[in-house]
């Protein structure tokens, strides 16, 4: 009888984190950047079911198999571009990554199945930043503004980094800010008359772009930053002179959140959780009858 109990509340678990991959899709909708997450379930291993026939030390007969419910496996997330929204202010930038791999073509989604159900998703272009450790982390929001000392940072006060891999400033040689400037679409920052600027160091100023080769590998740190475990850091590169990235000053990169479609399946998930809260209720009648009348016949 505890099978059917154990199957319930197992959907009731899974379902709940569903709903939360969903609420907090929600709550970033409209977080510049924001990738919408996925939760994904599956079944718990398969268990057979057999009967004894004829008593102690007799021969088995299979029944069939059973699953004792489903678990939330992981959440992962739609690299899915996003619509970009003009802004007009030169601090704000927005990705359009489109990068392509020799013999794949990516679906809607970013993902390639091959022939023997293979799957490769399609490496995502992101800004580099710091966070409050001195930590390289990666980001999608392209709101930026310049603090006291000429850097270019995030909402959080997060350092933006250049080409150098060092936080990027907006200073000339002679140590005075930069104003006006246009960035091209490979992220390098130029003057009125199409000339690149110039640093303190006197190297041109751009911006860093990584290339995450699998970007479900991104672990999301808050704040909108992802991170790389230490085993994976071999798949986060910088993005190549070949690879089809453009930087768009000007613009942010608006949540690939569908909200009619989060609506729909969050309405889902609540009724799937009730449903299976009913079993329980279900069971717990049944056990309270055999406790309190069965046992007295």
């Amino acid at each position: 009888m505890l099978r059917g109990l154990y199957t319930a509340a197992a959907g009731m678990i899974s379902e709940q984190r569903r709903h939360d991959t969903i609420t907090n899709n929600i709550a970033n909708i409209n977080s510049p950047g924001f990738k919408q997450g996925n939760a994904l379930s599956r079944s718990f291993p398969e268990m057979l079911i057999s009967t004894i026939r004829g008593g102690q030390g007799a021969s088995t007969a299979p029944i069939g198999k059973m699953s004792l419910g489903v678990f939330s496996e992981e959440s992962i997330s739609l690299h899915a571009q996003g619509d970009l929204q003009e802004t007009q202010n030169p601090f704000d930038f927005a990705l359009v990554s489109k990068i392509q791999v020799p013999g794949m073509s990516f679906d809607a989604s970013g993902k390639f199945v091959d022939a023997n159900g293979q799957r490769t998703f399609q490496p995502q272009a992101l800004f580099t930043v710091l966070n409050a450790n001195g930590e390289q982390r990666y980001s999608l929001n392209g709101k930026f503004t310049v603090d006291t000392a000429g850097q270019l940072v995030n909402a959080n006060g997060n350092l933006v980094l250049g080409r150098d891999g060092q936080p990027l400033l907006l200073i000339d040689g002679a140590g005075q800010p930069i104003h006006s400037f246009k960035v091209t679409d490979k992220g390098e920052f130029i003057d009125a008359n199409g000339l690149p600027l110039l640093g303190p160091t006197g190297q041109p100023v751009g911006l860093m772009l990584s290339r995450a080769e699998n970007p479900n590998l991104l672990l999301r740190e808050g704040n909108g930053l992802l991170r790389i475990n230490p085993g994976d850091e071999a798949t986060v590169t910088q993005v190549a002179a070949g690879d089809q990235v453009q930087v768009r000053q000007g613009f942010i990169e608006r949540s690939n959140v569908d909200s009619a479609q989060s609506m729909v399946d969050m309405m889902s998930a609540l009724r799937a959780y009730e449903a299976n809260q009913k079993v329980i209720q279900s069971y717990d009648k049944s056990m309270e009858k055999a406790a309190n009348e069965v046992g007295r016949v």
